[in-house]
């Protein structure tokens, strides 16, 4: 039997896109242990990381485009409660792994 695509499904070519996620707040120890517990941050597309006065979440999703892959991210960070995300960058690194780099991105120098 053919498969019959629906509404919801895309034609469009899955590639992994790479971006990274601020949070507003540096993480509680409460919102790691969540995030330790939860199946859908086991499969790292979704890496938590965590320095002195910061937060943030290196991305690695498939998706059809780059806002697909950027709103799962955001519905498997909508599983921590309190955690918000300020920003999302696109760093050197995710203009090259996206294949958006161009003579008008800056590059980082070594």
């Amino acid at each position: 039997m053919a498969h019959q695509m629906n509404s919801h499904e895309s034609t469009a070519a899955v590639r992994s896109w790479h971006f990274v996620m601020h949070a507003q707040e540096p993480f509680t120890p409460e919102q790691s242990d969540i995030m330790d517990g939860l199946d859908s941050f086991a499969d790292g597309c979704l890496g938590p990381e965590e320095g002195p006065a910061y937060s943030k979440f290196v991305c690695y999703f498939p998706a059809p485009s780059l806002q697909d892959a950027m709103v799962q991210a955001l519905e498997r960070v909508a599983e921590v409660p309190g955690v918000l995300i300020r920003s999302v960058e696109l760093t050197p690194y995710s203009f090259a792994h996206n294949g958006m780099a161009t003579p008008a991105v800056l590059h980082v120098r070594p």
